[in-house]
């Protein structure tokens, strides 16, 4: 059993009156870890306290091993940190800018130089590097910032909203370099974001807070395991007729403004409608399994914070 990257205990943080997180006890291992809730929810205060940007009101914790308060520097030296407001030096061009980063961390010069450039390479930023970042658009900064933050070789790399103002092809290109950054180089992730399709697509591990709590810390695989599954399906005729069958056959079914019907089930395949349709001659449909899943996951979980913030 490897490591954890990050354990906390009873971690709290209060400004004033408000309390931002409320005894945060976790134990994440290596790997690349979805950090994710409502705005507000405390995600980005969490990152902070981890790298001591904020100090924790309450409760102790470690990064990769290193007390966060006891061995500050120590617990900080192999992170990697993205944070989602630009971070850049005005003024400086691209590649000025990382080979800095790269000496603020301790490496001579000329290493620091060659490390940027191949940085900005995987980033995927040509001639750009020579520019001002002041002239960068908001897509080009979200991959200088990544480029300093790897520049280094960190053990642990955390991004808060990595993929803010990307358009559709730059998005894909640094989803699909963060989820290749621990199979392909043995670099952990933490990544927050508000886009849930991203959590889902590149990790393997999801840790989602409500009310500055943790409500949920599994795996991908066993938090959709646990999930009811969801079908949905689009008649293409005979839609009152699927409703008496399946309402017969004890299934809940949600009538869906678009024409879909979304069935609620315990089963893990569609065999079962399958055969429903065959022994009841049911018209064909198109079939959607399970969507939106981490969608519904993410209010599932939430459902607990709710009903304690109601009581």
């Amino acid at each position: 059993m490897a490591d954890p990257i990050i354990q906390t205990s009873g971690l709290g943080k209060t400004y004033g009156s408000m309390r931002a997180l409320h005894d945060v006890s976790v134990s994440i291992p290596p790997g690349t870890v979805g950090l994710f809730g409502a705005i507000g929810a405390g995600t980005s205060t969490s990152l902070k306290c981890l790298l001591n940007l904020e100090i924790p009101t309450t409760g102790t914790a470690q990064v990769l091993g290193h007390n966060i308060r006891s061995s500050d520097r120590e617990s900080r030296e192999r992170v990697g940190y993205g944070p989602e407001q630009d971070c850049h030096i005005p003024g400086m061009v691209g590649c000025e800018y990382v080979t800095y980063c790269g000496q603020l961390s301790g490496m001579p010069f000329r290493q620091a130089r060659q490390r940027a450039h191949e940085m900005l390479d995987l980033v995927g930023m040509g001639q750009e590097r020579y520019r001002s970042i002041d002239t960068y658009s908001t897509g080009m900064k979200q991959r200088a910032k990544l480029a300093q933050a790897l520049v280094h070789d960190p053990s642990l790399l955390i991004l808060d909203e990595p993929t803010n103002g990307l358009d559709a092809s730059g998005r894909e290109y640094i989803l699909r370099l963060i989820g290749s950054l621990w199979q392909d180089f043995g670099i952990s992730v933490i990544i927050s974001s508000h886009l849930l399709q991203d959590v889902e697509r590149i990790c393997d591990r999801v840790l989602i807070i409500a009310g500055g709590r943790v409500v949920e810390h599994d795996s991908m695989a066993n938090l959709k395991a646990r999930r009811a599954q969801v079908v949905e399906i689009a008649p293409l005729a005979g839609r009152e007729r699927y409703l008496e069958v399946l309402g017969a056959a004890g299934y809940q079914v949600e009538s869906l403004s678009n024409g879909r019907l979304r069935i609620a089930t315990d089963q893990a395949s569609s065999q079962w409608l399958l055969e429903l349709m065959r022994d009841h001659d049911l018209p064909p449909a198109h079939l959607v399994s399970s969507p939106d899943a981490l969608q519904g996951l993410f209010l599932q979980a939430l459902e607990p914070a709710d009903k304690g913030a109601q009581s």
